[in-house]
């Protein structure tokens, strides 16, 4: 009875090691496309994201259309419904300045990867 005690603390170890490197190459992964699109959709460089280059890169840029649909957070997702994007502009711009800057964007972002891990959890549950 204590080996296979033993066995499977081994085997729970085992598990919560290769969940944390699921999760540190997932959000690596997540965090780096974020970047790479917040890149995207800022075409001139300034470092913040208008309605105008928001609005063009949705319609016209299947990696950030792609991105967006996938990352998990409400208000990034609806950046993509041209109904709800001066809504989601306002929750996302926190400053109030009119545009999203790269903190507003990480800030979105971490809410994002959060929901995102959530299921990858979820997922990872699943198949054990």
């Amino acid at each position: 009875l204590a080996k296979r005690v033993e066995q499977l603390k081994a085997e729970q170890a085992r598990r919560a090691k290769a969940a944390a490197a699921e999760e540190a190459a997932f959000s690596a992964e997540f965090l780096g496309a974020a970047r790479r699109v917040f890149a995207m959709i800022d075409v001139d460089g300034s470092g913040t994201l208008t309605k105008d280059e928001i609005v063009k890169s949705v319609k016209t840029d299947d990696d950030v259309i792609n991105f967006l649909q996938n990352c998990g957070e409400e208000n990034l997702m609806f950046l993509l419904e041209p109904k709800r994007l001066d809504r989601a502009l306002n929750v996302l711009d926190t400053s109030k300045d009119g545009e999203v800057d790269v903190e507003e964007w990480e800030e979105a972002i971490q809410r994002g990867l959060k929901v995102r891990l959530a299921q990858l959890a979820e997922e990872r549950e699943r198949r054990e």
